[in-house]
Order: structure tokens, then sequence, then C-alpha cells
């Protein structure tokens, strides 16, 4: 049996620069949360170009839909607009290294598996991107994890179910 299959994340926003930095954090935040942190900054980036290219390329307006879609060992990461006209990819291979645009798209096929732009109806359009998923990717359990006192000031500490069962408790530097 295939215990949660399928995990989907939405997201809409208009594609202007300060919104994208915060879709890239709810990205993180959504990956960290189902325990793909491997994937977060290839995630990242992708998402970061395809917003990117919304802003400045989509016409009648910017609103846009971020989805990311875990299935078993793949996620896919997926930024609609309302713009039908399909992104116009020249030879990827030979993307200008100086450019100062037109490289979103080279950014993405270089850090993902797969992707590809498909219509959306007759008003709009979809750009993709899919990364390889740990084929394991732990469960988190339906209660949270118990959290040290001292996570809100440091949020790198453990949580004490990731200590686990060997855990001794914590004995002075200095003896005296």
């Amino acid at each position: 049996m295939i215990s949660n299959p399928s995990r989907h994340c939405t997201v809409e926003l208009q594609a202007l620069p300060s919104r994208i930095g915060q879709v890239r954090r709810i990205v993180s935040a959504q990956l960290r949360y189902w325990r793909l942190d491997p994937l977060i900054d290839r995630a990242a980036l992708g998402v970061t170009e395809l917003l990117t290219n919304v802003h400045l390329h989509a016409q009648p307006d910017k609103t846009c839909t971020v989805e990311m879609e875990l299935l078993l060992d793949r996620l896919t990461v997926s930024v609609r607009d309302r713009d039908p006209r399909l992104p116009v990819v020249d030879d990827l291979e030979v993307v200008d290294s100086f450019a100062t645009c037109g490289r979103g798209l080279a950014m993405v096929a270089a850090v993902s598996e797969d992707w590809g732009a498909r219509p959306d109806g007759e008003s709009g359009k979809v750009v993709w991107f899919t990364l390889p998923a740990p084929v394991a990717a732990p469960e988190r359990s339906a209660r949270p994890p118990r959290r040290l006192v001292a996570d809100r000031l440091f949020p790198e500490v453990v949580t004490v179910d990731d200590l686990g069962p060997a855990h001794a408790p914590a004995r002075p530097a200095v003896v005296g």
C-alpha cells in the first residue's frame, strides 16, 4: 500500500520582484516540510527563473499560479500565467554566458531532469520542470515533533524526536 502518494502545494501571486523572493521562501519551506531538502536549491532557482519570465514577458497581467506536486519519486514545479504565448527558446546549448537576459530557461534546463511548456486553454500557458525526488522520502507523523526550547533562538538545533532513544542528558563541560 502506498501512503500519501501525492502531495500538492499551490500559490497564486502577482509576479513582481518582491513577491518572487517570497515564493522562493514558500517553496523552500514546503520542501523542508516534505523532507526534500536536497531539492531546495534547484527548485528555488527554477521557480525564480520561471517567475522572472512571467514578470518580464507575460501579457496582459502578471497574475500567475505556482504549483508543486510530488508524485512518488518526481517533483513537478509549474508556473501558470494568462499569456498564451509559449516561450521562444533558441538553442539552449549556444546561450551567451555574458548575456544579461535570455538564460533563464537554459538554467531551468540545466538544473532539472526535464522541462517544457504547454498551452493552458485559450488564454494562458504552463511552464514546468521536474526534479527527481528521493525514493523513500520520510513521512511526517501526524503529531508534530517536540521542539527544544532553544529552537526559537537556535533553529539549527535538532528536535528531540531526531535524537532518538540513545540521547543522553547534557553534562557540564567544566568539572567542579
